[in-house]
């Protein structure tokens, strides 16, 4: 999978990653989902990858995420950022998988 970033992305994450040794990760959140299909996309500062994740390409970041889950998006991702609800955002081409993308913190 590849990653691009916005600008204003870009701008909220640089603190959280730049310098810190953080990295990221897509997380697809199925816990008491009831059902693996209503995953809930969510982003993860972590310090190291887990075992079995997969790195994707990105620009600026590269992003870790867990290659079962690769299924559930398209190759070429999105990441922005909306200051007026204080949210990311993960979305493609042809989709907007959530306009409330959380950041987790490790």
């Amino acid at each position: 999978m590849h990653f691009t970033f916005t600008p204003t992305a870009i701008e909220r994450l640089s603190p959280e990653v730049e310098g810190t040794g953080k990295q990221l990760r897509l997380l697809y959140d199925t816990e008491g989902c009831g059902c693996v299909m209503n995953g809930v996309p969510t982003l993860q500062l972590i310090d190291a990858p887990f075992f079995g994740d997969a790195q994707g390409t990105g620009n600026p970041y590269p992003v870790w995420y867990e290659p079962n889950y690769e299924v559930f998006f398209e190759p070429q991702l999105k990441i922005d950022y909306s200051a007026s609800s204080s949210a990311f955002i993960l979305k493609s081409d042809n989709q907007t998988y959530t306009t409330n993308l959380r950041l987790l913190k490790s």
